[in-house]
């Protein structure tokens, strides 16, 4: 397995649905922003994971069990909004698991939270 290969490819991917997340959210499609906002943490993870192991990353989605395959050093507070995020993949995939969108301060802290742990993972 070509690892630098594999990790450019989740590092590019995870560069675009970052995009396309905030793109969505400045749109007010915020459900579906957060939802790739999700994805783009979760490719960022899995590009960790690979460098870590030098193998496929496990086909989750759970941003803190990545974390941890990768062996990404969380602080509390990274922890606390990578398990936010999280509660974003589901609402975007099973309908009866939405619930409220945060409203305007709590979206821009989130916003403001995931982009710092984002940019961390893509560049340490």
């Amino acid at each position: 397995m070509d690892v630098g290969k594999h990790v450019e490819h989740w590092t590019k991917g995870a560069s675009e649905d970052w995009e396309v997340g905030t793109d969505l959210i400045q749109r007010g499609r915020v459900r579906h922003g957060l939802f790739f906002l999700h994805l783009a943490l979760e490719k960022a993870l899995k590009a960790k994971t690979t460098q870590v192991t030098s193998a496929v990353p496990p086909r989750l989605h759970d941003l803190l069990r990545l974390a941890e395959l990768g062996c990404v050093d969380l602080q509390p507070a990274q922890r606390a909004i990578l398990a936010e995020v999280n509660g974003f993949n589901l609402a975007g995939r099973y309908p009866e698991t939405l619930g409220p969108l945060p409203g305007d301060s709590d979206l821009r802290r989130l916003l403001r939270e995931a982009e710092d742990i984002f940019e961390w993972l893509l560049h340490p």
